[in-house]
């Protein structure tokens, strides 16, 4: 469908433009030709640039104009071509349409169980149907709140932060709340199990300590070993002794040597 192009966006436009032609629903109806087709082009242009793979080329357009905007010096963007009337409504409805982490807190809350919950819908199709499941579809090992950090991070905070330059410092208040919603998500990430290594590097650490205690155990249920160890120290500390002796014996003849000698 509509040459897996924009599927979503394309789907959504052909909708919304046979519904005008319903009676009573063409709101349109008191414009020009040329302001028909000029709208109809507009609303195109805006709607495909929802399209998430098409993200990073606008974001990196809107930063253009944004710098363009500081060098000129005035702070003012004159618009005065299509091209750049455009560029600047795509962005806005772009922000729109990633405008939930913007919201209070309680409201964005409701969104994201909301929109989770749809994820995980599809994730549960796709599992019953053998297919490999999308990212953030498996509600068995996706984490809620370090998804909305990482989709914080990522797209919409740099988006808001190009926006807020943009239009400064109208959209401030907007940006404010977005960092403070991050921070609430970021607090609420549950801790990480321990790593293998840790748990293995912990678990022979009670391996050692077991093995300690069993071969001090082993020691006391074993008399012999015990008598062992105490003859031996007996047997080298009365070698010790006769040591001893035999230099003092050594030192007894030495003197009475010389003795003698010096009566001759």
């Amino acid at each position: 469908m509509y040459n897996d192009e924009s599927v979503l966006e394309n789907h959504h436009l052909a909708v919304a433009f046979k519904l005008l032609q319903n009676e009573g629903c063409d709101i349109f109806q008191n414009m020009t030709k040329k302001q028909r087709q000029t709208l109809r082009k507009m609303v195109i242009d805006m709607v495909l640039s929802t399209d998430m793979s098409k993200h990073m080329s606008l974001l990196a357009d809107l930063k253009t104009m944004v710098e363009t905007k500081k060098v000129a010096g005035s702070g003012v963007l004159l618009l005065d071509n299509y091209t750049d009337r455009i560029q600047v409504l795509e962005n806005l409805v772009h922000c729109a349409d990633l405008s939930n982490p913007t919201k209070p807190l309680p409201l964005y809350r409701r969104w994201v169980a909301l929109l989770m919950e749809e994820f995980f819908q599809q994730g549960d199709k796709e599992r019953e149907g053998n297919l490999e499941i999308s990212p953030m579809c498996d509600r068995h090992t996706a984490t809620i709140e370090k998804s909305q950090v990482g989709f914080i991070d990522y797209i919409v905070h740099p988006l808001w932060e190009t926006w807020a330059d943009l239009v400064h410092p109208d959209a401030q208040d907007i940006l404010d709340t977005l960092e403070e919603n991050r921070d609430w998500y970021q607090g609420m990430i549950p801790p990480s199990p321990p790593s293998n290594e840790a748990s293995k590097g912990s678990q022979d650490g009670r391996d050692d300590d077991t093995s300690a205690g069993t071969l001090n155990a082993e020691d006391d249920d074993d008399p012999g070993r015990s008598e062992d160890i105490r003859f031996q120290v007996t047997v080298e500390e009365g070698e010790e002794e006769d040591n001893e002796d035999e230099e003092e014996e050594e030192e007894e003849e030495a003197e009475g040597e010389e003795t003698g000698a010096g009566g001759m």
